[in-house]
């Protein structure tokens, strides 16, 4: 039976205090990575390393920063980087706030601009040269289905994460060459706070209940349920590991069938 086997691998999470990020380090480690946890809260993020799965051979640790800041996350990166060198780097920002996008103004977009593209753009920047040396090396984006099929009500959203798929897929093109594979998932609706966010936005600007809101939204779902946290995760660690070695450059959906394109 194949399996995902992460030993003697290192890994970057960002965003691991809570949801699909904290899921994930929770299957990369499982699979035997050293992870490292980036988000902002260090007290959650220490609560978490002390939860985590660990063998004699693995490692993990904390890295607080702020991706609201990119200069701050450069330097926190860059001197990390001299000592820990990183194999599987998974980006993963908590959304811009719902809402249409003619309501919008330019800060909402130039913020997600930077918690997003840029600061995506930072990290894998510092972490390239060491996964080039180790000759493995996994970069991983979560972003969006709204990437294939736009999403009502996630105007600045949909924009940017556009535009870091886009990124994603120029960056594995250049990164091939030294096997390093850059690949996006693209969650569905995930029970997650982000989604209870979305739910609270549409009850104000429909004026319905929870309940209804939560139906309508199931119904665009051809498994009619949301995604667990994990389950995004498991993806995750399939293309953070050997087994996916010569996947790099797609968009892969897991999203229980609701995106209608291919």
């Amino acid at each position: 039976m194949l399996k995902i086997d992460l030993e003697h691998k290192t890994a970057l999470v960002c965003g691991a205090s809570k949801g699909i990020g904290k899921a994930c380090a929770f299957a990369l480690a499982q699979a035997g990575a050293s992870v490292t946890l980036l988000a902002r809260n260090a007290i959650a993020l220490e609560e978490i390393i002390h939860q985590l799965p660990k063998s004699k051979t693995q490692h993990h640790q904390a890295l607080v920063a702020d991706m609201s800041d990119p200069d701050d996350l450069h330097r926190k990166i860059e001197v990390f980087v001299k000592n820990h060198p990183i194999h599987i780097l998974l980006n993963n920002t908590g959304g811009p706030s719902p809402g249409p996008i003619v309501t919008a103004d330019r800060n909402h977009f130039e913020n997600a601009f930077r918690q997003h593209l840029i600061c995506n753009h930072i990290l894998a920047i510092n972490l390239i040269p060491g996964m080039k040396e180790a000759e493995y090396g996994r970069i991983i984006n979560i972003i969006s289905t709204s990437v294939k099929q736009p999403i009502e009500n996630l105007g600045v959203s949909n924009t940017i994460r556009a535009a870091v798929a886009n990124w994603a897929k120029t960056l594995s093109t250049e990164l091939a060459p030294f096997q390093i594979t850059v690949n996006n998932i693209l969650p569905g609706a995930t029970q997650t706070e982000r989604l209870d966010a979305i739910i609270d936005k549409e009850v104000l600007i429909h004026q319905l209940s929870h309940e209804e809101v939560t139906e309508k939204m199931l119904a665009t779902i051809p498994m009619k349920r949301f995604a667990q946290p994990g389950e995004i995760a498991t993806a995750v660690a399939f293309l953070a590991s050997p087994l996916a070695s010569y996947i790099t450059g797609i968009n892969l959906p897991v999203d229980g069938g609701r995106t209608k394109s291919l």
